[in-house]
């Protein structure tokens, strides 16, 4: 029997597919300047690393809501750094925030996923995977790549099924572009929510990750149907250990919708790393310092490399949080025509050929095809050696530090940039 009719097509993620190819090469003997796979570079705090050892005994099924000591953690953590109102009640834990993310659309029958252009490579796949139409929302390196409140009231105002309920994913700090939004800004767009009775999931993972400890989140503004989702992978240099949290809104129907998606799915996350994730939502002065120091690095590194790719000629917004540039060569399109690269594909294979750089092509990220803007991960650095170092005073963020601490970016940004002149 032939089954390739009835099978999916579902691609596997960019960012995976990099990263194999990755990895190939360095088997091989080549040195490659590795900013497309966006992991982070530090190891957990020592502490809740040690959580882990000490609770591997641990081998029960836990509750699919999630332990109950961790629920409690986590609504008093996000209370706390979000000035927010959470309860236990309110929490989910999963394997990871992206499936918490993929249960909350396969929850509903048929739904209108709105995404932002650009947004993290696996939104548009999940919402496909679950058999909704999805609505892309363009948006400019003028603007900073942020949705703006009129594209939002224009795209749920000409939507097709308006019977059917609608949802959007706002993912700030972004992936693939490192921007936030201010309070101002959420405003405005919860009130174009409010309006069209649109439910947000609002992706925060790198929230704690914002460079001058700014975030804000959304549900502040509508608390009413915004899904604030986040966990270990980003902040606490985790992602290995998947451990993703969902923040529902009170009695929401959907969050019991979720727990019987995850039910008849993955049951429930793993128990040592559940109860080691209690010490992590432990919002102590340990805690505080490793995202002080964390934050000082990435935006110093964000920084530096928006203002190199800038001089050299490419658009680059500086970075707010995370460690992700969103490079955009569109300036430089006749130059990169004449060599036969006319979109971010060829574009990033010319990087990888001619001088060992790695990015990824903004295709991915929702971009038309024949756009020009990649994703740049500044995470080719030891963290651990570094975070280590800064937390007991050994090195200091000064203006040798990116030379002499992160070489691989120094050398592998500055060859990008030398590619760019010599165009």
């Amino acid at each position: 029997m032939n089954l390739s009719p009835f099978i999916r097509e579902t691609a596997k993620s960019e960012t995976l597919l990099i990263n194999e190819l990755s990895l190939k090469k360095v088997s091989e003997g080549e040195t490659l300047y590795r900013f497309g796979f966006g992991q982070s570079p530090f190891l957990p705090p020592l502490h809740v690393i040690d959580g882990v050892k000490l609770r591997a005994h641990h081998k029960e099924y836990q509750s699919v809501q999630g332990l109950t000591e961790l629920r409690e953690a986590v609504a008093t953590f996000h209370t706390e750094v979000d000035e927010l109102d959470y309860s236990a009640d309110q929490v989910v834990i999963g394997p990871g925030s992206k499936m918490l993310i993929y249960a909350v659309m396969a929850s509903f029958k048929k739904a209108n996923v709105f995404l932002v252009t650009p947004s993290w490579v696996s939104y548009e796949p999940q919402a496909i995977l679950a058999g909704h139409p999805i609505y892309r929302i363009n948006t400019s390196f003028e603007n900073k790549w942020r949705l703006l409140p009129a594209d939002l009231e224009k795209a749920l105002s000409e939507r097709e099924n308006k019977e059917h309920p609608s949802l959007m994913i706002l993912n700030y700090p972004g992936n693939p572009d490192g921007l936030t939004y201010s309070p101002e800004e959420l405003k405005a767009i919860a009130d174009v929510a409010r309006k069209h009775n649109l439910l947000i999931i609002s992706d925060e993972i790198y929230g704690l990750l914002n460079h001058k400890c700014e975030h804000h989140s959304i549900a502040k503004f509508y608390p009413e149907a915004t899904i604030v989702t986040a966990g270990l992978s980003k902040w606490c240099g985790a992602g290995g250990w998947r451990l993703g949290v969902a923040l529902f809104p009170k009695k929401s129907l959907i969050q019991n919708a979720v727990i019987g998606v995850a039910s008849e799915t993955y049951s429930c996350v793993s128990a040592p790393i559940a109860y080691a994730a209690i010490e992590a939502y432990n919002y102590d002065d340990r805690i505080k310092k490793y995202l002080t120091v964390q934050r000082q690095i990435l935006s110093h590194l964000g920084n530096w490399i928006a203002d190199e790719l800038s001089t050299a000629g490419v658009s680059v917004c500086k970075p707010e949080g995370g460690f992700y540039v969103n490079p955009d060569f569109t300036p430089l399109k006749e130059k990169l025509s004449s060599r036969g690269i006319t979109n971010s594909q060829n574009l990033c294979a010319a990087l990888l050929d001619d001088i060992n750089v790695v990015l990824l092509p903004g295709l991915a990220f929702g971009y038309a095809d024949d756009n020009l803007v990649t994703r740049l991960a500044y995470v080719d650095f030891d963290g651990a050696t570094i975070l280590d170092g800064m937390l007991n005073g050994s090195i200091i963020v000064n203006e040798s530090f990116i030379k002499e601490h992160t070489p691989k970016v120094h050398q592998g940004i500055t060859a990008l940039a030398n590619w760019v002149r010599s165009l």
